[in-house]
């Protein structure tokens, strides 16, 4: 039985070395040239879900409560496609295709129109600017206050997206900035949680994703550390 367990962990450790290999063969240029593909497909399926819902809205297709429809729709969406964004950087440190990141600009900003979706559906159609309602809203129910909060959050990290922004910050102000998104990412998490009454399945689903996302990074920037070299001492150096 140990054999058996030892023959299959080296042949995983043998794939992975393969599968490893071969990314790294390929170039930087042939990884551009797949995202430069792959960046319509994906514009285009971010659009779906609201020519989906743009459809339904015109063929009677929102169900019983339409204005609750639209909010579910647009704020699920908000929350998928912000998992999705925070998932990029991971995934480009296990699979090597540091290209991915020229498409987590696009999938965030889907992510941030989407909630606004969204906000507005609240703002206007739900609540139809009864400024007075929305801030006792606001301040009354904490599932609103936590999910206003993550709209917040995701506005600056809207409008210093562009590469000019990105100049003018620094790199590094910029980073620092857009890990806004891991707050904004709890609060829309905790939003939806406190939001449905009874089955908590699917806020449950977005809670393990985002605490395996914190892993990841985690455990990435804990690998980076241990591996970099260490600094010699003055007594080292001095020697």
């Amino acid at each position: 039985m140990a054999t058996l367990i030892r023959l299959q962990a080296s042949t995983a450790d043998w794939i992975y070395a393969r599968i490893s290999k071969a990314v790294t063969l390929l170039s930087s240029a042939a990884q551009t040239a797949w995202i430069k593909r792959l960046k319509p497909i994906l514009f285009i399926a971010c659009l779906l879900p609201f020519a989906q819902l743009i459809y339904d809205a015109f063929s009677g297709g929102l169900g019983a409560d339409p204005i609750e429809d639209i909010t579910f729709r647009t704020g699920d969406w908000a929350l998928r496609l912000l998992l999705i964004t925070l998932a990029i950087t991971p995934l480009r440190h296990l699979s090597g295709w540091n290209a991915l990141i020229r498409v987590r600009r696009m999938l965030g900003l889907f992510a941030f129109f989407y909630m606004c979706l969204h906000f507005l559906t609240y703002i206007v159609l739900d609540q139809f600017f009864a400024w007075n309602f929305i801030l006792e809203d606001i301040i009354e129910r904490n599932y609103i206050l936590v999910g206003f909060s993550a709209f917040v959050l995701l506005i600056p990290l809207a409008v210093t997206s562009t590469n000019g922004m990105m100049r003018r910050l620094g790199g590094k102000r910029w980073q620092r900035l857009h890990r806004l998104v891991y707050v904004a990412a709890i609060c829309g998490v905790i939003h939806f949680l406190w939001l449905v009454k009874s089955d908590i399945t699917e806020p449950a689903i977005y809670a393990l994703t985002l605490i395996t996302l914190f892993a990841m990074r985690l455990y990435h920037r804990y690998a980076k550390a241990t591996q970099a070299p260490a600094r010699p001492t003055q007594g080292a150096q001095a020697n």
